[in-house]
C-alpha cells in the first residue's frame, strides 16, 4: 500500500527547518552539500505518487519512505557512491545525510527497502529473475574473429530491421517490456520538467541516438554444475549457470576488442545556449544486439513515452544506414541525418543522365559538386544549381557547353528515387553538417552516465540494476542542467 508519501512542499519545509539547525553546529559541512541541496530541492517527486499507485497493493501494511528512498538514490550517485550497502550505512549513521533525503535522524530506511524499491519498478516478477539465474545456458566462447579498430560488427540477422520496421509501422510497441515503468518515471520527473523549464526546445527538435559498451561485472564462463572435472575433463562445453543471463559477447569498436556485457542505447538532446546534453530515453540490450535494431526500437519508445516531444530531426551513425530505417522515419515525418555506410552500396534507382557522388550529390560535367539550392516541398524534390554560377568555384572549363542561361544548369533529385542516397537534407550541405554535429551529444551522455556518475564502477549485474541506476544518473544530469540554467 502506498499511503505514506511526503509531498515536495512538505519536504522543502522539513529541509529548511532541519538544515537551519545543523548550520548552527556544523556550518562548514552543510556548505559542502550546498549543490546537492539545490539539486534535491528542485527534484519534485509528487508526480511519482500517482504513477506508482497501480504497482502497490491496496491492502496491507503501508510502504514507508518511498519518496525518501528515491531521493536517497539520487543523492547517492551525486555523492559518487557506488555501493548501495555502503550508502545505507552512511545515511544510517550520518544525521546530515538522513535529513537531506527527508528522514529524521535515526529513522533512515532499512537496506532491504532499497532493493525492494528497485524490484518494484522492474515489471517482471523477482521469481522469474531467480529462476533465470538458476537455469542452465549454453557456454559461448569469446569470438575469435576480430575487426579493425573503430569498425563495428555487421548485423548477422539479415532482414530483422525490416521486420521491426513493419512492426512499428502498424503502430505497435513492446509494451510488456520490464523496463517500461523505469522509462516512464524518468520521462515524468526528468524529461517533462526540462521541457516545461525550457531546457529542451521543442521547436525544430533534433535528437541523437547512439550505443555504448557496458562491461559486465560477472564471469563470462559461468558456474559449472556438471561432473566433468571429477572425471578429469577440464575444458568441457556443458551447460552452466550465469549470474547475468542477459549479458553477451559484443565488439568494442573503440578499444578494438571483444567485451562481455550489455549495450546502453540512449537518445539525447543538445541545448546549444547552455552547452548541456540531456538524456531522453535509455535502453539496455545485449552486447550482441546491433545498433540498427536498438536505434529504431529506442526511438519508438521515446515517441511512445514522451509524446510531448515533436521530433523533427534524428541523428544516427552509419550503423543505422539502411532502407527500413529511412522508410520508417519517412512515415513518422522525421528527417534523417545518418552517416553513410559505404559498405552497404546503393540502388541504381536514379536516372542515367545524372551522376552522383558517394554522398548523393549530383556532379556536373566538370566533375564539380552541384550547389544545394533548397528543397521544393510542393514537388518533393531537391534543387541543385551550377556551382560556378553560385560562386562556389572560381573557374569552369565546361561553362560554354553546359548551359547558356545566366542562372546556370539546374538538376533535381527526388528522395523517392532512393531514400537512403537522396535525403531531404543532402549530405555534405551546410544544414546537414550543422545538424549532424548534435550526434556527439549522445556520446557525451553515455560518457557521463558510465564515468561521471560511475555506472561502470558499480558492482552490479543484470538489466534490472543497470536500467535503474542509469535512470538515476540521467535524473542527476537533468538536475545539473537546471542548476546551470539558474546560475546562467
Amino acid at each position: 500500500m502506498l499511503k505514506c508519501w511526503t509531498s515536495h512542499a512538505a519536504y522543502l519545509d522539513f529541509l529548511k527547518s532541519n538544515v537551519g539547525r545543523f548550520q548552527e553546529t556544523d556550518n562548514r559541512r552543510i556548505n559542502s552539500f550546498k549543490a546537492s541541496i539545490k539539486k534535491l530541492s528542485s527534484l519534485n517527486l509528487d508526480p511519482l505518487h500517482t504513477a506508482l499507485l497501480p504497482y502497490y497493493s491496496t491492502t496491507g501494511r503501508p510502504a514507508k519512505h518511498q519518496s525518501e528512498i528515491f531521493r536517497s538514490f539520487v543523492l547517492m550517485l551525486d555523492q559518487k557512491e557506488t555501493s548501495v550497502t555502503n550508502w545505507h550505512k552512511k545515511v544510517d549513521s550520518d544525521d546530515v545525510l538522513s535529513v537531506l533525503i527527508g528522514c529524521q535522524p535515526g529513522h533512515a530506511p532499512p537496506l532491504g527497502s532499497y532493493y525492494d524499491f528497485i524490484d518494484r519498478l522492474w515489471l517482471r516478477h523477482t521469481s522469474i529473475d531467480r529462476k533465470n539465474r538458476k537455469k542452465l545456458y549454453s557456454f559461448i566462447r569469446k569470438p575469435c574473429k576480430k575487426l579493425e579498430k573503430n569498425k563495428k560488427l555487421p548485423n548477422k540477422n539479415f532482414g530483422v530491421v525490416a521486420k521491426i520496421k513493419h512492426f512499428f509501422a502498424d503502430e505497435r510497441s513492446f509494451y510488456n517490456r520490464p523496463e517500461r515503468l523505469i522509462q516512464e518515471l524518468f520521462s515524468l520527473i526528468a524529461v517533462v520538467p526540462s521541457i516545461e523549464l525550457g531546457l529542451i526546445d521543442t521547436n525544430n527538435l533534433t535528437v541523437s541516438g547512439d550505443g555504448t559498451c557496458v562491461h559486465c561485472n560477472s564471469s563470462s564462463r559461468g558456474v559449472k554444475v556438471c561432473d566433468c572435472r571429477e572425471n578429469g575433463i577440464y575444458n568441457c562445453k556443458c551447460d552452466r549457470r550465469f549470474a547475468d543471463p542477459d549479458a553477451a559477447w559484443g565488439w568494442d569498436s573503440y578499444l578494438g576488442r571483444y567485451f562481455y556485457g550489455h549495450t546502453l542505447y540512449a537518445f539525447s538532446y543538445h541545448n546549444p545556449k547552455l552547452a548541456v546534453d540531456l538524456p531522453l530515453v535509455m535502453r539496455f540490450v545485449g552486447a550482441n544486439r546491433h545498433d540498427s535494431v536498438s536505434g529504431i526500437v529506442a526511438l519508438s519508445e521515446l515517441r511512445e513515452i514522451t509524446p510531448q516531444l515533436p521530433i523533427k530531426n534524428v541523428c544516427f551513425d552509419s550503423a543505422n544506414d539502411n532502407y527500413p530505417t529511412y522508410e520508417l522515419l519517412k512515415q513518422w515525418n522525421i528527417l534523417p541525418f545518418i552517416d553513410l555506410n559505404h559498405d552497404v552500396g546503393a540502388k541504381p534507382s536514379y536516372p542515367d543522365n545524372i551522376s552522383v557522388n558517394d554522398n548523393g550529390v549530383p556532379v556536373c560535367a566538370a566533375k564539380y559538386e552541384m550547389s544545394y539550392n533548397g528543397y521544393c516541398t510542393n514537388r518533393s524534390r531537391i534543387k541543385w544549381r551550377c556551382p560556378f554560377k553560385c560562386g562556389k568555384v572560381e573557374d569552369c572549363t565546361c561553362i560554354a557547353v553546359c548551359s547558356p542561361s545566366s542562372y546556370g544548369r539546374v538538376f533535381y533529385t527526388k528522395p523517392d528515387w532512393d531514400l537512403r542516397l537522396f535525403t531531404p537534407v543532402p549530405r555534405g550541405s551546410k544544414e546537414f553538417k550543422e545538424t549532424y554535429k548534435n550526434r556527439t551529444s549522445s556520446e557525451r551522455i553515455n560518457n557521463r552516465i558510465l564515468n561521471h556518475y560511475n555506472l561502470h564502477s558499480m558492482g552490479i549485474r543484470g538489466k534490472k540494476r543497470f536500467s535503474f541506476f542509469s535512470m538515476i544518473a540521467g535524473i542527476n544530469i537533468h538536475l545539473d542542467a537546471r542548476l546551470k540554467a539558474v546560475s546562467a
